[in-house]
């Protein structure tokens, strides 16, 4: 049967070093088993030691896109990444309202992992009052949520209060990500639903610099299982339970913040138990 193979969308720039963005959205959707299509909004010059250089496709290249996958695949579910500038953001609220493209995530990458900035200042109001309104799920790391939010993350009331905040914004449902807090031997990441209900899921936090497209990589594992029909909590936890199977079993990769290992098999059962 024409388009029976489940299909979900990556919309976010290039990683010429094949460890974050597209790349590794591509590669999770995947080995999730999900047939994974792709919108271009921006090209990075990137390996594991940062990122030398971008540059933002054109608008009617970003619609053309939209458009060629809308009027032949059937996307799921998609997700956000790297956006680069307030056109860019623009153009794909724009898009994302005129095609059903099945539940949204959105992954708001505002920085690097090695520093360099791929979500210009302006922008990020655009995003804010734009797009983050338009997302089923919102992956922020600590410092996207204390940008998006307002409010200083010192400690876990405070991600709490951020989360409520960015759900007011008009995001259902949150994910919080801890990886950058340094105070502790675990990872906390805080979920917060559309229906109210909390958790916290927690992991050890392993000793490596190889985390180069996490964010990504959790993102793309969500929406991969929506794809496929898991609701959205589920997802959720498998998609934390694969990026800590990505890290643990590592691969060595660049001289920098080295990538994911996107081979990683995960029990899902298993993972669902021991995410509480």
């Amino acid at each position: 049967m024409i388009n029976s193979t489940v299909q979900a969308l990556t919309i976010a720039g290039t990683d010429s070093g094949g460890g974050a963005g597209v790349m590794a959205d591509i590669k999770t959707m995947e080995a999730r088993r999900v047939f994974s299509a792709a919108v271009i909004v921006a090209v990075t010059a990137q390996n594991t030691i940062g990122v030398q250089d971008f540059m933002p496709i054109p608008r009617k290249l970003i619609d053309e896109q939209f458009e060629s996958v809308a009027l032949d695949l059937k996307i799921r579910a998609c997700k956000t990444g790297m956006l680069a500038d307030t056109p860019t953001v623009n153009a794909v609220v724009i898009n994302l309202k005129k095609y059903d493209l099945g539940t949204l995530t959105v992954d708001p990458v505002m920085v690097a992992k090695g520093g360099a900035r791929l979500l210009s200042e302006d922008a990020i109001k655009t995003v804010k009052e734009k797009l983050v309104p338009l997302a089923d799920i919102l992956t922020p790391n600590m410092p996207e949520a204390e940008e998006l939010s307002g409010i200083h993350l010192g400690n876990k009331d405070d991600v709490i209060a951020a989360a409520k905040q960015l759900q007011y914004l008009g995001a259902k449902n949150i994910v919080l990500k801890g990886g950058h807090s340094t105070s502790s031997d675990e990872v906390n990441d805080f979920v917060l639903l559309e229906s109210g209900e909390s958790f916290w899921m927690t992991s050890p936090r392993i000793d490596t610099i190889r985390t180069h497209g996490t964010g990504d990589t959790l993102s793309s594992c969500i929406t991969a299982e929506i794809a496929k029909g898991k609701d959205i909590e589920t997802a959720i936890r498998i998609g934390k339970q694969y990026v800590e199977a990505t890290i643990k079993d590592g691969i060595q990769v660049g001289h920098g913040h080295g990538p994911l290992n996107h081979w990683a098999k995960i029990d899902e059962k298993e993972g669902q138990k021991s995410a509480n």
